[in-house]
């Protein structure tokens, strides 16, 4: 009995493809933490997303606010106290003053990014195997398939995360950066980056651990 050389080719290349596509989830990287910080976790956050897009900074606000709320910190999306327009510095300070913030998180977006990788060729070599059982023989042909290298570029969206300290003197404590790769679904990699950067936050001890 043969096997169709096209399976065996479909099924590399799927498998391939499965492998690219596991690597297309987004990471975190340039993960940077405040060594001085060993207050208690935050408990009251001023959630900030910096985007002119309002549909999609009410959606990040709310996203963080939400999954901060599972760790006992009362977070406030921003656009509840400025519905209109992003705060500049001044009305930030005001709003964490008189609402008694201990703590503000911001994301921001920078230009796409291009990231490129070499992908290594492979080949199989003819080989043929044969195997008896029950005075029956059965074989599986290989013939010589080689696929050739080849560099691929993709862009690469990036967003920064700061998360600053209230008490004891206005200072930033954790800053951490995002890679996903464009064009991607905001639904798939909001979610995914937001419990990235939590639980980061829960590991160091800035937020407290999930109730």
């Amino acid at each position: 009995m043969k096997i169709n050389t096209q399976l065996i080719i479909g099924g590399l290349l799927c498998c391939i493809i499965a492998l690219v596509s596991g690597c297309a989830s987004s990471q975190l990287f340039d993960i940077w933490s405040n060594s001085s910080y060993q207050t208690l976790p935050l408990n009251k956050m001023l959630v900030i997303s910096v985007i002119k897009n309002m549909e999609h900074r009410r959606s990040w606000e709310d996203a963080f606010s939400a999954e901060l709320e599972k760790h006992n910190v009362a977070a406030t999306p921003s656009y509840r106290l400025f519905p209109d327009v992003l705060p500049d510095t001044n009305q930030v300070i005001q709003a964490v003053q008189s609402n008694g913030f201990d703590g503000v998180l911001v994301t921001r977006w920078l230009p796409l990014d291009t990231k490129t990788h070499y992908m290594q060729g492979f080949g199989m070599d003819e080989d043929q195997m044969t195997n008896e059982y029950n005075e029956k023989y059965f074989a599986s042909y290989f013939q010589d398939f080689n696929y050739a290298g080849n560099v691929d570029s993709q862009k690469v969206d990036i967003r920064v995360f700061d998360v600053w300290a209230i008490k004891n003197g206005k200072k930033m404590i954790w800053r951490a950066k995002s890679q996903s790769p464009e064009p991607n679904s905001l639904l798939k990699v909001r979610p995914e980056i937001v419990t990235l950067i939590v639980s980061k936050l829960t590991e160091r001890g800035i937020i407290a651990s999930e109730r």
